[in-house]
């Protein structure tokens, strides 16, 4: 068995959704998600992949552990993501490995951008929106020091709506399971 060649099981799947609602309700309730569900997560994913498949399954655990991590960690580096959402990913990724943590990323991304689209339109604050959008766009492209961007987004944070990333990571992951048929 090669990395690329591991197919997931329906039961993985199954329990990933799972786990990920469970963490969708929790981030929307909370605006966090906990360390004692993404550890669990990740170390689940990992452990299940050795015990299963030996060390070929356990490297391509990792693989998928270190992509979803490494797909969200530049936007936590800046304060744009919790550390909470980018374990998830990463627990997620341990589970379903490089190439479903990647796709299903895109689709959360899609499902994020028009949450947080649903969001601004549900507020009526298009202009202020846009003005924020636009000093951030601006502090990201000028600033470049993740440091300084993180604590100026953590300076700003009391006075933003905030978007749950929990619920998006969950809907867009599951909604990517359903397309690709992995939860029949």
């Amino acid at each position: 068995m090669t990395l690329a060649s591991h197919e997931v099981t329906h039961g993985v799947i199954w329990f990933v959704s799972i786990v990920l609602v469970e963490a969708a309700v929790i981030d929307g309730l909370k605006l966090r998600v906990p360390n004692w569900l993404t550890y669990h997560l990740a170390l689940g994913g990992l452990g299940f992949a050795a015990w299963t498949g030996g060390s070929a399954l356990l490297l391509w655990a990792l693989a998928g552990l270190a992509t979803g991590l490494l797909l969200l960690l530049p936007l936590y580096a800046i304060g744009g993501m919790g550390a909470g959402d980018v374990k998830l990913l990463a627990g997620v990724g341990a589970w379903v490995g490089p190439v479903l943590i990647l796709w299903a990323f895109v689709v959360s991304t899609v499902v994020g951008a028009v949450m947080a689209l649903a969001m601004v339109a549900w507020s009526g604050q298009y202009i202020h929106h846009w003005v924020q959008l636009q000093a951030i766009s601006h502090e990201i492209l000028t600033i470049r020091d993740p440091a300084k961007l993180s604590a100026i987004a953590a300076e700003r944070k009391p006075r933003m709506r905030l978007l749950p990333y929990g619920i998006p990571i969950a809907v867009g992951t599951i909604g990517y399971f359903a397309w690709m048929g992995l939860l029949v």
